[in-house]
């Protein structure tokens, strides 16, 4: 009974940001940004019930901007008025700092939908975008479809510690390892991690909370589905098209 109730309050979290998603569309187009909403949102993976890891406190992430940060137009990074975004590990970033276009993923190592964006679509946009400075992507974490996806997003924090959460990334969504304990630390060793190492750190309570920040973000906003992007702020869902990205990241590239 005790292990069904952390499995209930997640459901019911998800649940609730589902049922918000539609609403997220306005919040986000029209209060986070003050502009015209973005690209029609496409298909996404549902959200399904997962365990709800540990609690955690939230700090200010790129799309947050203190008082002390540069306008908007000087660091590249959208004015953000929706709620607050925990921050986003270095090493869950790709491309160059002061890039205008910020693409902020949120993703679940679980999902197909997911691995095929991973596989067919980022690696166009980042040779046209990430290479050459114009956009820079930020990884967070939505693991929403059972342990599997919380175990595989734990590990990812894990690999990031060492600098290699993007070669882990692309050893997961190779679908040549499982997400099982024995299939992770196949995939740290194949992604040239130092395994030991790898296994403390993804037991590590921080790792858990900085997951559980990002859900719970994900959440907030109301995203019913993986992947889902943020690109300057406006949403774009599903595993869309190329050129359904390149149309986004055009339009925030002119709106700077």
């Amino acid at each position: 009974m005790t292990d069904d109730l952390p499995r209930e309050r997640s459901r019911r979290r998800v649940l609730a940001g589902a049922l918000a998603g539609a609403a997220a569309l306005t919040v986000l187009g029209v209060a986070a940004l003050r502009r015209d909403p973005g690209p029609s949102a496409g298909p996404a993976e549902p959200a399904t019930p997962g365990p709800a890891p540990s609690p955690s406190s939230t700090t200010p992430s790129p799309t947050t901007p203190s008082p002390a940060t540069p306008s908007p137009a000087a660091s590249g990074v959208p004015t953000w008025v929706g709620p607050t975004a925990p921050g986003v590990e270095a090493g869950l970033s790709l491309g160059r700092p002061g890039a205008l276009v910020a693409i902020e993923e949120f993703g679940d190592f679980k999902c197909p939908s997911c691995r095929r964006y991973a596989r067919e679509i980022a690696p166009a946009l980042k040779t046209k975008y990430v290479d050459t400075g114009i956009a820079r992507v930020f990884w967070r974490d939505y693991p929403i479809r059972g342990r599997d996806s919380t175990r595989a997003a734990h590990a990812g924090r894990a690999a990031a510690r060492q600098g290699r959460f993007w070669p882990f990334h692309d050893v997961l969504y190779s679908g040549e390892v499982a997400l099982s304990d024995a299939g992770l630390r196949e995939a740290a060793d194949r992604a040239g991690l130092d395994v030991a190492r790898f296994e403390r750190d993804r037991k590590d309570s921080s790792v858990r909370q900085a997951v559980q920040a990002d859900l719970e973000f994900a959440l907030q906003l109301g995203l019913p589905g993986t992947p889902a992007f943020l690109i300057n702020g406006e949403l774009l869902f599903g595993a869309q098209p190329v050129a359904a990205f390149e149309k986004a990241i055009e339009k925030a590239r002119r709106a700077r």
